[in-house]
């Protein structure tokens, strides 16, 4: 799968976000009812926004009495895609080290860090 298509704007992931919710075609017209309320957005700014995304090939497009829209990717592809990147770009591929800066950072409650140290114990079973 390109990664073109995991390169979401914020804008978009606020249309994306409407699409993996419903879980069904969700009309242009939906669309715009929410984003308009919600973001102050016109009717040319979220067409603008699903062109890009038909473009990626993020979203597809049925066309009825009016436009439906349905993602082509799952949240939780785009959520691994988004987290492998920025382990990645920023701590070098290397999990372990994007772990530590999350545990040195201060902002891990000692609750967080006991549901943390189940997963590891999950993970070992696992193997």
């Amino acid at each position: 799968m390109s990664t073109e298509r995991f390169k979401i704007s914020d804008a978009e992931l606020e249309v994306m976000r409407i699409l993996w919710r419903e879980e069904q075609a969700v009309s242009f017209s939906d669309i715009r009812t929410e984003l308009s309320g919600k973001m102050g957005w016109e009717k040319s700014t979220i067409a603008t926004l699903l062109r890009r995304l038909l473009k990626k090939g993020v979203v597809s497009i049925q066309e009825k009495e009016v436009h439906y829209y349905t993602p082509n990717i799952t949240k939780e592809e785009y959520s691994m895609h988004r987290k492998r990147s920025l382990i990645d770009k920023l701590y070098d591929g290397s999990v372990k080290n994007f772990v530590a800066a999350l545990c040195r950072s201060g902002e891990l409650t000692e609750e967080d860090i006991d549901e943390l140290k189940m997963y590891f114990r999950m993970g070992d079973e696992n193997k």
